[in-house]
């Protein structure tokens, strides 16, 4: 792919991960949390000359593409009018231990990029690196072709979004698959067939179709 600048909503592991992965290939990085930017000062060291450390609304402002990688909880917080027009990429799940109850989740009416969606009306979201542990994302990417590689699913409204994300995922190393719209989504969400497993193509395919919309409580 080409450089792009890319912003990253959450330092936490999958944040720091991407970071990582991304700078390595050239990309620049500008990254926040929810503590300030002096608090990330050895990250970028780290992350080196193309990373820089923000404040959510400036690292919004930044990324040609932006990554929102924060608990669901925290979703109302994040900066809307710098993030209208841009793809953004969500890697969120639903915990309810952490974020509290969604009821419109636990019914299965909704899903967690639906909702992020929903927040970011003038942006396109696109579901990106929710079911991959953050270890792994610089580690199991394999160049195209290799037998077995190991695959992702992504899911959005707009195709531009999804086939972007399919790009990046080659780029770093992995094969995709196109859930659909964010209506779908749900089929690569927490405690499905799907979820942190690692799967190639097919079985990737196979373990969406397996998903059940609703789990118990």
């Amino acid at each position: 792919m080409t450089e792009t600048r890319y912003g990253i909503i959450g330092a936490g592991h999958i944040g720091t991960a991407l970071a990582t992965a991304l700078t390595q290939r050239g990309h620049h990085v500008t990254i926040s949390n929810s503590r300030g930017p002096e608090t990330l000062a050895g990250l970028v060291a780290d992350l080196g000359p193309l990373a820089t450390a923000a404040t959510a609304e400036e690292a919004a402002a930044a990324g040609d593409v932006v990554i929102v990688t924060v608990p669901l909880k925290a979703i109302a917080d994040l900066p809307v009018a710098p993030l209208a027009g841009k793809i953004v990429l969500d890697t969120n799940n639903y915990y309810w231990e952490r974020d509290g109850r969604f009821p419109e989740l636990d019914a299965g009416t909704e899903t967690t990029s639906g909702l992020l969606q929903r927040l970011l009306p003038d942006s396109r979201v696109a579901k990106a690196f929710n079911h991959i542990g953050a270890a792994s994302i610089t580690t199991d990417g394999t160049p195209a072709g290799t037998p077995d590689r190991r695959a992702l699913a992504t899911a959005s409204d707009f195709d531009d979004a999804a086939e972007f994300v399919v790009r990046l995922y080659d780029e770093l190393g992995y094969d995709a698959v196109n859930v659909g719209p964010l209506s779908e989504s749900w089929r690569v969400e927490r405690d499905r067939p799907a979820y942190v497993v690692r799967q190639n193509r097919e079985e990737l395919e196979a373990n969406l179709a397996l998903a059940t919309r609703t789990l118990a409580a």
